[in-house]
């Protein structure tokens, strides 16, 4: 597990103390799993903050993502199973310069309202979990303990 708390950990944890860390290396460690371990940090992360929120607002359905993070399949694919949610990525996962995209379209008269922009871009590709909840709460409890790591060094 990589915990990347180079700045302490945020949201939900709150702990600016906590130290950035990577655990479980081997003599067979290589840089291809620091990359992954890496990358299901990401989902970790947003696993936390996710079920933070389903606290305070009650169960989340699907997830939407976007940016540039999100044209990675694994990625994407490992998100929803530790969410066990689905999610939701457009094709066009740069959202931010399409949108600024479409003002300019706006502004200059190519579009005459917003709703001629609907369904302009809705083509997306959704990622269903597909782990096992025995294999999702095992590798969740380890980010736990990893996280504590970093937290009490």
């Amino acid at each position: 597990y990589f915990v990347p708390a180079f700045v302490g950990l945020g949201a939900p944890y709150w702990k600016p103390e906590a130290r950035g860390m990577i655990t479980g290396l081997t003599r067979g460690t290589n840089r291809c799993h620091i990359v992954r371990a890496t990358l299901e940090a990401m989902c970790y992360q947003i696993y936390d903050v996710l079920r933070a929120m389903e606290e305070d607002a009650g169960a989340i359905g699907s997830i939407k993502a976007d940016g540039g993070a999100a044209s990675n399949d694994f990625l994407m694919e490992f998100q929803a199973d530790i969410l066990g949610h689905s999610v939701i990525r457009p094709y066009n996962v740069e959202s931010t310069a399409t949108g600024a995209a479409y003002l300019a379209g706006l502004g200059c008269g190519l579009w005459g309202s917003m709703e001629e922009l609907v369904g302009v871009s809705d083509k997306f590709r959704e990622f269903i979990p597909s782990m096992s909840e025995s294999k999702r709460s095992d590798l969740i409890s380890g980010w736990k303990k990893a996280v504590g790591a970093a937290i009490r060094e």
